[in-house]
Formats: structure tokens, sequence, C-alpha cells
């Protein structure tokens, strides 16, 4: 498969999903919010923060899809089902999630800063600006590591997971090759568990991202930052917004890889 139809099909998906499925995502993060649901905005303006979204949706996935088949395609000697496809795949997609965090930081910082502000005429831009006035484009990569770890460890889930069930379901049904939609179906399903288990490192990523530039938040590592979530609100702390997140991978899961699929038969035709 190509350079260009990598770069395609994984924009796509990528500003598919976040089109469609910006509001839940606004409401896991003012869950998982140290502010509160209520106080960091409710129900109200669940699209705030999209622009930001748009504009690094498409290279961030790109990316990804880049890295990932294009690791995939040099270790595509391996036979089918074997552990040792298996570990390429887990290491193309942990690979792939940490090289789109290049750009999928910056946007989850200035994103999640849109969400849970109170003032309604603050833009995208403008947080992007105030982020940048006041912490310098240094501030932009807050969370870095913790999201490389989330992004990492559930891509490393949900990508095996979901070739595997492919893979089986071919098999299954005695069909070459899954299509798009039994593909985004089982995308869905891989997405959910991944999803779900990754919700404590998700939970400490974004209140690192929304705390004050001073705080204390801001300078721990991921096992400090979820003790700290665990000793202010326990175990279910951990799990915040998991519901609202598992819904939205879920989806986000039968949409993004439903569209990935589809875009890479249409277009490595």
């Amino acid at each position: 498969m190509g350079l260009f139809v990598n770069f395609v099909a994984g924009g796509l998906a990528g500003l598919a999903v976040d089109l469609c499925l910006f509001p839940l995502d606004t409401i896991k993060t003012r869950l998982q919010s140290e502010q509160g649901f209520i106080k960091s905005g409710g129900f109200s303006g669940i699209y705030k923060g999209l622009a930001s979204v748009l504009a690094g949706s498409i290279p961030s996935a790109a990316i990804f899809f880049i890295v990932y088949e294009g690791f995939k395609a040099y270790f595509s000697t391996y036979p089918a089902g074997s552990s040792a496809e298996a570990a390429v795949q887990v290491l193309a997609s942990a690979l792939g999630a940490v090289a789109a965090c290049i750009v999928r930081v910056p946007v989850e910082v200035v994103k999640q800063r849109s969400q849970v502000s109170l003032d309604g005429d603050q833009s995208s831009y403008s947080v992007f600006t105030a982020t940048v006035k006041n912490e310098g484009y240094r501030g932009l990569y807050r969370g870095f590591r913790i999201t490389a770890i989330r992004d990492s460890a559930f891509s490393l889930l949900e990508f095996p997971i979901w070739e595997n069930f492919k893979t089986r379901y071919a098999i299954y049904m005695g069909i070459p090759k899954t299509t798009p939609l039994a593909g985004a179906c089982l995308g869905a399903v891989a997405g959910a568990i991944a999803g779900f288990l990754t919700t404590p490192v998700d939970v400490a990523k974004t209140q690192m991202m929304l705390a004050e530039s001073d705080s204390v938040a801001t300078r721990m590592g991921l096992f400090q930052s979820l003790r700290r979530v665990a000793s202010q609100s326990g175990v279910r702390g951990l799990f915040s917004g998991a519901v609202p997140r598992v819904c939205w991978i879920s989806l986000g899961g039968f949409i993004f890889l439903g569209v990935y699929d589809t875009a890479t038969q249409y277009f490595g035709q």
C-alpha cells in the first residue's frame, strides 16, 4: 500500500471521527476535569475547541497510518497469524501512536482547555496564543509523555485485537478478506476494550493538561499522577468519564477503521 493511500485514508478516517464524535469527547473531558462537570461547562458549548481538532486530525491520523503500515510492510515476511506478526503489529501501532503525538499533543492541549473554558468568547486560536504567551511553545507539549504512553498503550491493544478479529472473522466466514462494514463493527469492539482499559491514563493526562502552569500536577510523572487521582477520588476517579470515553472510542473505532478500510480499498485499486 503506497504512502499516498495511507496519507489520504488515514486523514479521512481521522477527520470523520473527530467531526462526528466531538461532543462526546467534550463531555468526557469535563467529567475528568478537577473543576467538575458542571463548573467546566456542563452540556453547554460542547463544540468548543473543534477548530483545533479539525486543524490537527488529518495530519495526526495520516502520520499514524504511514508509520503503522510502513512498519508492517517492512516486516511483512512473517507468516499471517504467527506470534511474530502479532509482535510486529504491536510495535507498529505503538510507534505510529508516538509519532502522531507530535501533532496530536498541541491539538489536545488547545482543545481540552477550550472545552473547559468558562469564557464563552475564548476560541481555539485565543487559547493557543494565551498558552504560547504564558508558557511558551513548550506549554503546547504539556503532558506529551503521558499522552504518548496513553496512545501507544491504546494502539498496541486496539490494532492487534482488530487485526486478529478480522483474520478470525474472514476464516470463519470462508472469505479472503473482511468487508469494510465488518471491519468497522470489529473495530468498534476492539476500540471499546482498549478505551476502557486505558481510561486511568487518560484521566491523568487530562488533569495534567488542564492544570495551572505552576501547579504540582504539571511536574508529576504518570504513576505519581495516577496515585494523586486515586488519593483524591479513589478507584472511581481513575475511571472518570469512562462511559463517554468508551462510547466515543467504540463509535470512533467503527467510523475511523471503517472509513480507513473503505478508503484504502477505494484508493488502493
